[in-house]
């Protein structure tokens, strides 16, 4: 399997217990840094169409600003509904202190 890396953001830029949307690769991703890790999601709330960076993170869960639907940042799996399906989550490194994902999961 070939990875692809996108350079998506400074580290420093994402904000500690935040959330922040970046446009790569045609998509719109929400980046989230909890507690010195930074993980990736799609941004887009699988239920109601809002935008994630518009919620609450709280630990590592974020909440749909909608119907408060909760999401887990580290692998997109839902926690509290009413969303059935979770967000797609994307693999993230950091090098050179810069966030690189891949988006060919």
């Amino acid at each position: 399997m070939t990875t692809n890396w996108i350079d998506a953001a400074a580290q420093a830029d994402v904000p500690e217990g935040d959330v922040m949307a970046v446009q790569l690769g045609g998509k719109e991703i929400a980046l989230y840094e909890v507690e010195g890790e930074v993980f990736a999601t799609d941004n887009i709330c699988t239920h109601g169409h809002a935008r994630l960076c518009e919620g609450f993170l709280d630990g590592h869960m974020v909440e749909c600003p909608f119907h408060q639907a909760l999401f887990n940042v580290r692998d997109g799996s839902v926690n509290c509904g009413p969303a059935t399906e979770p967000v797609k989550s994307w693999p993230v490194k950091i090098e050179n202190d810069r966030v690189y994902l891949d988006l060919t999961v």
